[in-house]
């Protein structure tokens, strides 16, 4: 039997994501066991569980930094010009800023504000 996340395009949009992670402490807080544990009954099934989410956030932050460090980017042909941009240095500490895509995910999690299902093998 394998974990599966829902499908995170749908319900939530990137502006969602970073703006419930504005207001999260960014550093490491002690968690109580037995709330992770009381979601799933397996406290391994819900550290899959965030942890999976957490990739899934990682991957869009990382797309969606990607694409806006493009707007501002300046193509040259040589390798010694390196230019900065000041809007590229404010979206590079925006997002800096942001809590560790675990924290998040963690925080959905408790929340819940995570769908998941479990997908029998195909053997």
């Amino acid at each position: 039997m394998q974990l599966a996340l829902g499908p995170f395009t749908n319900r939530y949009k990137m502006s969602d994501i970073k703006t419930k992670a504005q207001g999260l402490d960014p550093n490491v807080q002690p968690r109580d066991v037995l709330e992770l544990v009381e979601k799933t009954g397996n406290i391994y099934e819900s550290l899959v569980i965030v942890s999976k989410r957490a990739r899934q956030i990682s991957s869009d932050l990382k797309w969606e930094i990607q694409r806006k460090l493009e707007e501002f980017a300046i193509h040259t042909d040589t390798i010694e010009e390196v230019q900065e941009n000041k809007e590229q240095i404010e979206i590079s500490k925006f997002y800096e800023r942001l809590p560790n895509t675990a924290i998040i995910a963690a925080h959905e999690f408790l929340q819940d504000d995570i769908q998941w299902r479990y997908t029998e093998n195909k053997d």
